[in-house]
């Protein structure tokens, strides 16, 4: 799916007109428009004359393709969409119990966090995302889906290694000629990156954050997540103290429940101790099963004695119920495998406009 049109999914409505050398200027204004309410077809955008429509087309539009879709028995969506180089992502649609659609959007090709638990990581990381990449997957959902309620960054990838490129795509998804998605409905999940986390304080965005905490026992923290070698735990903690001073915002704690290795008692105490002096909702994801991780998932008791440890504690604490698992599509599940680019033949037209 090779193509040398402009990618246009992460620009303003200036740029639009100054990359498209679009007059007037306003017709910047309205492709934008139409973008984001879905419209990802040229020739459907009314106001446009049609010669313009014409042109335009044959040198804008987006960069990648929807190869598969899944669709789990509890309505999740899993979009399986190939990169203009040939590599894969992987971009999911959660929809709740009242019908409210949260895209779960990711950031880089692969992860090279290296967590234990999680199967993305099993992947390595290919390369970080464009903006318009990140763009670009949730205006393929738009298209399909209609109306998205909220936006996690929390697919593929940390979001604080390609940060450049996440504070491109959160202005554009703020924008208010578009979506005019508010900060508070936009989640950066992190592992914890203390450099990133402290730049997302001085020069935003201010969206929520979540930390993927999973244990604060250190050591088995490092064993889990290596991350927290050049992150420890306490230089973790003041990053989020001093991005809960700069922004107000209340903080998740993400933990990812592995049976019989972090959710006993002593897990709870550490938790406790962490969390004292944040703001912090809790919330608990039983481990998602992957064959290829030798960890098992806790039972719905022991799940709910240890959220009764925390509740005891006085924290607010919530449980993500398992949405995805039947597509491969809940959290810690995505991979895909990559084709080998030095055999690889590239199609030479454009497919999504």
């Amino acid at each position: 799916m090779k193509t040398d049109k402009i990618p246009i999914a992460s620009l303003t409505p200036e740029e639009l007109t100054e990359a498209l050398k679009l007059a007037p200027s306003f017709r910047g204004k309205q492709i934008f428009r139409w973008l984001w309410r879905g419209v990802l077809d040229f020739e459907k955008m009314t106001n446009l004359p049609l010669t313009e429509r014409e042109e335009l087309a044959g040198k804008a539009g987006l960069t990648t393709l929807i190869t598969e879709t899944h669709i789990d028995e509890d309505s999740t969506v899993k979009l399986k969409i190939r990169l203009a180089d040939g590599l894969f992502i992987e971009t999911v649609l959660l929809v709740d119990e009242r019908g409210r659609k949260t895209a779960c959007l990711s950031v880089q090709v692969g992860c090279g966090m290296r967590c234990a638990f999680c199967r993305t990581g099993l992947m390595g990381l290919k390369r970080n995302l464009k903006d318009y990449e990140i763009a670009e997957q949730l205006l393929h959902l738009l298209s399909l889906y209609g109306r998205i309620d909220n936006i996690v960054l929390m697919g593929m990838g940390e979001p604080l290694e390609n940060l450049d490129a996440v504070r491109g795509a959160v202005g554009i998804f703020h924008h208010p000629e578009g979506l005019g998605m508010s900060l508070r409905r936009i989640t950066i999940s992190t592992c914890g990156i203390v450099s990133g986390i402290e730049e997302l304080a001085g020069r935003g965005p201010h969206v929520r954050l979540a930390l993927s905490l999973v244990t604060a026992d250190p050591s088995l923290r490092e064993k889990l997540m290596p991350v927290t070698r050049q992150n420890p735990l306490d230089r973790v903690k003041d990053a989020l103290i001093s991005y809960q001073r700069k922004t107000g915002r209340r903080i998740t704690l993400e933990i990812v429940l592995l049976a019989g290795v972090n959710d006993r008692p002593r897990d709870a105490e550490y938790l406790v101790s962490f969390a004292r002096g944040l703001k912090v909702v809790v919330n608990l994801i039983p481990w998602n099963p992957a064959s290829d991780l030798d960890f098992s998932s806790p039972s719905g008791e022991e799940v709910a004695r240890f959220k009764r440890m925390l509740e005891e504690a006085g924290f607010n604490v919530t449980e993500r119920y398992r949405r995805g698992r039947g597509i491969n599509g809940a959290c810690g599940q995505l991979m895909v495998i990559q084709p080998d680019l030095r055999n690889l033949r590239l199609e030479a037209r454009h497919e999504s406009f």
